[in-house]
């Protein structure tokens, strides 16, 4: 079974604050991936985001002024809770407001990936998730927000199953 957390670059004036309406906003997004994925405002990891997000928490042992931004790129952002008439298979969504999406975006091209894999090397490779895979994720997510802070939007997060 594949499990995605799907990021999506929104403009904040287009995002309406209601679950339904932002889970079928995903939903629609979810279907597009690919073109919208090389425009450069979807991004998503399979299955083991958990792990990118451990991957940065390095940094919070590597940096004492960190001031958690490492936490921003995965779990960032405020839960957007279900309506009472929710349809409950919807998923859950996330929203992280421009300004968390800025400060994801200049920790991820602040933060030097050796160091933060120097960190976790032996754990994650005993795990079996190699310094190339983590690599490509930081590297995407590095494009996706840098462009998502550039252009001044939010990032809605969703985990689909």
């Amino acid at each position: 079974m594949s499990v995605y957390l799907h990021f999506r670059a929104v403009a904040e004036s287009e995002i309406r604050d209601d679950h339904t309406w932002l889970a079928a906003f995903m939903s629609e997004a979810w279907e597009n991936d690919d073109a919208e994925y090389a425009a450069g405002i979807a991004h998503s990891i399979n299955k083991c985001w958990d792990a990118v997000h451990n991957l940065y928490a390095a940094a919070d042992a590597l940096y004492t002024d960190a001031d958690e931004p490492w936490n921003l790129a995965i779990y960032g952002g405020r839960p957007v809770p279900h309506s009472a008439d929710a349809d409950p298979s919807d998923p859950p969504l996330m929203l992280l407001e421009p300004s968390g999406v800025s400060q994801a975006a200049r920790f991820l091209t602040t933060v030097s990936f050796d160091e933060l894999w120097d960190v976790v090397d032996a754990r994650f490779s005993a795990l079996g998730w190699t310094k190339q895979e983590h690599l490509e994720h930081h590297r995407g997510l590095q494009e996706f927000y840098g462009q998502a802070a550039s252009a001044g939007h939010a990032v809605v997060k969703a985990v689909w199953a």
